[in-house]
C-alpha cells in the first residue's frame, strides 16, 4: 500500500485579518505549521545563514543583529533588478527549509504553510487547498492602526501591495471569518481541519 503524503494547506490573509491567531490555533490542534516569514527572519537574523551572501550582494546592510531591514529595504526598494537579486539569495534557502519541514512531518495527516503573500507570489499551485483569514474592512483597519508605529499612510501602502481581500476570498477553498469571537473562530478552524484531514 502506498503511503499517503500529508494534505498541504496554504494559510494566507491580508494584514490585520488574524492569520497569526489562526496559525496558533492550528498548532494547538496538532497541525505542523511552516511560517515563511519566521523562516526568513531566522535566515536574516543574528548568525543567520544568509548574512554573508546578503552583505556581499548589498554591502553595509547587515550587522551583529543580522540584516538591517531599513537599509536592505532602501537598497532594493523600487529596483526590480536588485529585488530579484535578493530573492535569488532568499528563496532557495526558504525552499530548503520548507523541504526539511515536509520531510520532518511526512507522517502528519495535514500540514500548513503560512504564507502572507501566497497569491501575490504565485504559491497557490503547490498546495492542496488554500484557507484565507478574513474580517470586514473597518475591523481590519481598526486592528492594524492599533499597532505600534502604524500610520494610515503606511497601512494604505501595505494594502496596495496585497491582493484585495475580496479577491482572496473568491479564490480560496476555505474562508475563516475572524470578525467573531475567539471561540467561534476556533470552531471554524477545527471544522476546517476535520474537512481537510484525509480519511482512509
Amino acid at each position: 500500500m502506498t503511503k499517503r503524503r500529508p494534505f498541504i494547506l496554504g494559510l494566507t490573509g491580508s494584514i490585520g485579518m488574524g492569520k497569526s491567531t489562526v496559525a496558533a490555533m492550528l498548532r494547538e490542534l496538532g497541525v505542523p505549521v511552516f511560517d515563511a516569514d519566521a523562516a526568513v527572519h531566522a535566515l536574516q537574523g543574528p548568525d543567520g545563514a544568509l548574512l554573508g551572501a546578503i552583505e556581499q550582494a548589498f554591502p553595509g546592510t547587515t550587522g551583529p543583529l543580522g540584516v538591517d531591514r531599513p537599509k536592505l529595504g532602501a537598497a532594493v526598494f523600487g529596483d526590480a533588478g536588485q529585488l530579484k537579486r535578493l530573492e535569488a539569495i532568499v528563496h532557495p534557502a526558504v525552499a530548503a527549509m520548507r523541504g526539511a519541514f515536509m520531510r520532518e512531518n511526512a507522517a502528519a495527516p495535514v500540514i500548513c504553510f503560512d504564507i502572507p503573500l501566497l497569491y501575490e507570489k504565485g504559491y497557490a499551485g503547490d498546495l492542496d487547498a488554500v484557507a484565507v483569514v478574513s474580517a470586514p474592512a473597518d475591523q481590519q483597519r481598526q486592528r492594524v492602526l492599533a499597532r505600534p508605529g502604524m500610520t494610515p499612510e503606511k497601512f494604505e501602502q501595505i494594502l496596495g501591495l496585497q491582493v484585495p481581500d475580496a479577491e482572496k476570498r473568491r479564490r480560496a477553498d476555505h474562508v475563516i471569518d475572524t470578525s467573531t469571537t475567539i471561540e467561534a473562530t476556533r470552531a471554524q478552524v477545527e471544522a476546517m481541519v476535520r474537512r481537510f484531514t484525509p480519511h482512509e
